[in-house]
């Protein structure tokens, strides 16, 4: 019988999620205040006229509404007028141009104690067939997607870091570079098998916190009892699935809370979809920090807090 959750805060989450949708923008006095570029730099050349919290600004709206780059300065456009704001709004070439040098922060709330970070990763295409004319009639034009890394925090549902690469890279490949962009204390990493690497325990270790990996179906011992070494945590975990069995250990290890990063995924892309707009590859990884930084922001607005109704 599948479990059934009923949700403490319905009134508040309800009220968060009206929200989400509501068409009434204000911006804040201090990003008009800083709309256009105070430290235009005098040098020989045309200098950036507009600031990258203007930048960052339009850049947001154009995800969340999935506007196009015309579409987006039309938009603002009519909002500066419904509000009476006498400011110029960067044309959708300046948006283009200067999108891929933007620096941006993901908005994650403070927290007290370790965290449980959950690592995935989620192909978002940047041009190609749709999937159901792939299944039916093949792949006759070539298809090629971006590889987002995320780390997710497993009670706050917030994305703590964000990789970008491209297709040809694995998993694994980039923990390193999600681990570092967390500066708070790690109590357990659980990823799925695709990081059943030794490099992954490893860089792991080094944040002092527990490794939970599925070995692989075939996996073998790394290290024997007559090694001098201390215990490899992926040994210990294997000798208590040869006992114990996988299931046992994916329960008593706390792995089933990883699918929280493919809930992640799935939110990602069911409001901001599954292809980028952007052409380049410094705008397409800027334009995924953006849209991850506008997602931390609506689960802070609205997230629910369920519990498991007993039979």
């Amino acid at each position: 019988m599948q479990a059934q959750y009923r949700i403490r805060n319905w009134s508040e989450y309800n009220a968060g999620l009206k929200g989400r949708g509501s068409l009434t923008l204000w911006i804040d006095e201090s990003v008009l205040a800083q709309w256009v570029d105070p430290d235009l730099s005098g040098k020989p050349g045309a200098s950036n006229y507009y600031s990258e919290l203007a930048i960052v600004t339009m850049a947001t709206v154009k995800a969340v509404y999935r506007l196009a780059g015309r579409q987006c300065q039309g938009f603002l456009e009519s909002i500066f007028k419904l509000m009476g704001i006498e400011l110029q709004v960067p044309d959708h070439s300046t948006l283009s141009r200067r999108m891929g040098k933007l620096e941006v922060d993901i908005p994650v709330r403070p927290k007290t104690g370790a965290r449980h970070v959950v690592v995935d990763s989620t192909g978002v295409k940047v041009y190609g067939e749709g999937e159901w004319k792939t299944r039916q009639h093949g792949i006759s034009k070539r298809r090629t997607w971006r590889k987002l890394h995320l780390g997710v925090d497993e009670s706050t549902g917030e994305i703590l870091a964000a990789v970008v690469t491209t297709n040809n890279y694995q998993d694994g490949e980039v923990l390193s570079n999600l681990l570092d962009q967390i500066e708070d204390e790690i109590e357990q990493v659980s990823a799925d098998g695709a990081y059943d690497h030794r490099h992954c325990y490893d860089e792991i270790a080094e944040r002092d916190a527990k490794a939970v990996i599925p070995p692989r179906k075939a996996a073998v011992i790394w290290q024997h009892g007559n090694c001098k070494a201390p215990p490899h945590p992926r040994d210990e975990n294997l000798r208590y699935i040869r006992k114990h069995g996988r299931k046992k250990w994916k329960r008593d290890a706390n792995y089933h809370r990883r699918s929280l990063s493919e809930t992640t995924m799935f939110r990602f892309k069911t409001i901001f979809g599954s292809r980028l707009s952007s052409r380049t590859f410094d705008n397409q990884a800027v334009e995924l920090f953006i849209k991850c930084a506008a997602l931390n922001r609506m689960i802070q607005i609205a997230k629910p807090n369920s519990y498991e109704v007993k039979a």
